[in-house]
């Protein structure tokens, strides 16, 4: 069932209550998972409507299972938030293996934690959290079930025309950062392969929340001004809702050792065209600086959309969305995704 898009989104409320909205699709998919589940690292950008979205599937499917958040919760007001939507929470630490000693052993788990922007200037602490964490959660948790959140940075820079890395693309990270993202899909392979747990890992390239992600980015250049760097020419989109959709689906679907899904919009998009677009409807003129690079990093999804269903929120409906939002001054999280970065320094 495709979901009953509005024309325009005014208000934070009315975008998270539609990131959260089941398809029919996934609630009978999670009918038919066996007990609770637990999102380590729900404090993140995608966290919370994600942990949303699963509580109101199992609803809808008459299933009463536990969805519990888990993270240090430094905003005191998220946790607050997620509470009030049915979500139990739980504080911790990933870091402390001793906090990770209290978590009740759930068979269901989407582990979400890792650490990105900063990660230049503070590498230790970069490999520890997208290294060391997956290692003591997997210790912790012998007899669950993973989804692993990973990203399409471990891949080498191809061709737009070549459609993008496909699972079977030999990872080949540049930088600290996307090799620090490879370890923690290794360390979960490790602990699959030597102790069975069934593992999915999800290759995120990139999530779209009108308060952030890469089509805000263009966006708010257009309307305020700004030049658009056009050397990372070409990229890869995918609404929440749907990122948050084929990730939850990839319970289903965990194995020993893991399989693997790129999770993406099915198009590889043009920086340029849409940053054209976004003039168009913002009725500002774009201004670019640089050239279109020959490679930029992007990820063929076709496995995923093929298996879990595509997108219900296409990239027109989005454009149309961020130009609304940028335009009317709604609030953002102030988080550049820094698509544009080329040498792996985040």
């Amino acid at each position: 069932m495709e979901i009953e898009l509005p024309k325009i989104i005014d208000s934070v409320a009315e975008l998270e209550d539609l990131m959260t909205r089941p398809t029919t699709d996934l609630v009978e998919a999670l009918a038919t998972l066996e007990g609770d589940l637990m999102v380590l690292g729900v404090g993140g950008k995608m966290g919370p409507t994600l942990a949303r979205l699963a509580k109101r599937a199992f609803q809808e499917a008459g299933q009463d299972r536990r969805v519990i958040g888990v993270s240090r919760f430094s905003n005191p007001q998220h946790r607050s938030d997620l509470e009030k939507t049915g979500i139990e929470t739980m504080v911790c630490d990933l870091l402390n293996r001793r906090q990770i000693a209290r978590l009740p052993e759930i068979p269901n788990l989407v582990f979400m934690a890792g650490m990105k922007f900063g990660s230049a200037e503070a590498q230790a602490t970069n490999w520890a959290m997208n290294t060391l964490v997956p290692g003591y959660v997997a210790e912790h948790f012998p007899n669950s079930r993973f989804v692993a959140l990973s990203s399409g940075n471990i891949y080498p820079f191809t061709a737009p025309a070549s459609g993008g890395p496909t699972e079977e693309t030999e990872p080949d990270p540049l930088g600290e950062y996307a090799q620090s993202v490879l370890g923690r899909e290794r360390i979960f392979e490790y602990f699959s392969r030597t102790r069975g747990n069934p593992v999915a890992i999800a290759r995120l390239n990139y999530a779209i929340d009108l308060r952030y992600g890469i089509l805000l980015d263009i966006a708010l250049k257009v309307w305020n001004g700004k030049p658009i760097d056009l050397t990372m020419g070409s990229v890869n989109a995918i609404w929440q809702g749907d990122a948050n959709r084929q990730i939850l689906k990839c319970l289903g679907h965990c194995a020993s050792p893991p399989s693997i899904f790129n999770i993406a919009g099915p198009e590889i998009l043009s920086v340029r065209k849409l940053a054209e677009e976004f003039g168009r409807l913002l009725e500002k003129e774009p201004i670019f600086e640089g050239n279109e690079a020959s490679t930029a990093l992007l990820s063929n999804a076709s496995k995923a959309n093929r298996l879990f269903g595509a997108p219900n929120v296409s990239v027109e409906k989005l454009i149309e969305w961020t130009a609304h939002w940028v335009s009317e001054g709604k609030p953002t999280l102030e988080k550049p995704t820094h698509f544009q970065t080329r040498n792996g320094k985040f």
